[in-house]
């Protein structure tokens, strides 16, 4: 486990914590008793850090029950208590990193959409790899787009790691297939596979997705092993119905949050891990190569409602 404040998560996520934690400082600071109004409040508070009204609900409802029975009754045990209820709610997403172990080349298809910062993610999970030790190769999928080629292949130079290209236009799932071939050939530790960036309601490109996995899948049995999509804090709840909708395509394994920085939502990943049974293998929280974090629950929590001080 990492220090939120060691790792730079906590200074990251200063804009969520400021929504959240400062507006409760009349709740939590220096209270000799509560009421249904506080808990309302909380309530409140909870909704408008965008951990969804579903999720905001079933977390006060179990602070009321856990206050009563525990006899919490001011500010600072109701605090503590939502800390502990945050980090039960979020320690089941918090999963081992795969390690590739004798399934190499092992494969990770990245999803998303449009704008989300997948491919700078893909980046930094090549580095994040990379760093460890393993062997890393790319495959630039998002041929929809040219200047996304480009862009993966520059990162491919700047990481010195090899990235499987072909032109603009091409078949998405045939360099999938190549990439496959080149990572067995050169018993590559990991394959990172981009996929185009995609509105969850183009039928035509989650087809084209769809392909891509089938393709893996014949060259190597059990691939892609994850399939991660990539999205931003700051959509809110729309992650919710992005996840919805990819996991009608795709066997989502995972959810990588980016942007956490620039946004006072970040409390939407409640809300992903009390609606949905993901895991949460990195969040991003800075463009640098090292500011995608391998998730750690209590960290988040402290980050997020922790003073300042």
């Amino acid at each position: 486990m990492f220090s939120a404040r060691g790792s730079g998560l906590f200074s990251r996520l200063g804009k969520t914590r400021k929504s959240l934690a400062d507006g409760l400082k009349g709740l939590f600071g220096g209270r000799a008793t509560l009421d249904e109004e506080d808990f309302d409040d909380l309530e409140d508070r909870l909704v408008m850090a965008d951990m969804g009204a579903a999720a905001s609900h079933r977390v006060v409802e179990r602070l009321r029950d856990a206050a009563r029975r525990e006899k919490a009754a001011d500010g600072a045990a109701l605090k503590a208590l939502l800390e502990r209820e945050l980090v039960e709610i979020l320690r089941p997403v918090q999963v081992p990193l795969p390690a590739p172990g004798s399934r190499r080349p092992y494969v990770i298809l990245m999803v998303g959409v449009n704008g989300v910062g997948k491919t700078t993610t893909v980046a930094k999970l090549a580095h994040h790899f990379k760093s460890r030790g393993l062997t890393v190769m790319l495959a630039a999928c998002d041929t929809f787009r040219a200047a996304a080629v480009e862009q993966l292949q520059h990162w491919g130079e700047r990481l010195d790691v090899p990235v499987i290209a072909q032109g603009h236009g091409a078949d998405a799932a045939a360099v999938a297939h190549d990439a496959m071939q080149a990572a067995k050939a050169r018993d590559a530790d990991v394959l990172i596979i981009d996929s185009a960036g995609r509105q969850h309601v183009n039928a035509d490109l989650m087809a084209q997705l769809e392909k891509v996995v089938r393709v893996v899948g014949r060259v190597e049995a059990g691939a892609p092993h994850d399939v991660w999509l990539t999205v931003d804090a700051g959509n809110g709840q729309n992650v919710l119905s992005q996840i919805e909708h990819f996991s009608r395509s795709v066997s989502l394994t995972g959810v990588c949050v980016t942007k956490l920085d620039g946004t006072a939502r970040g409390g939407v990943l409640v809300a992903v891990a009390e609606r949905f049974s993901l895991a949460v293998p990195f969040v991003g929280i800075g463009e640098g190569v090292e500011d995608l974090k391998p998730f750690d629950a209590a960290a988040f929590v402290e980050a997020l409602v922790a003073p300042d001080g």
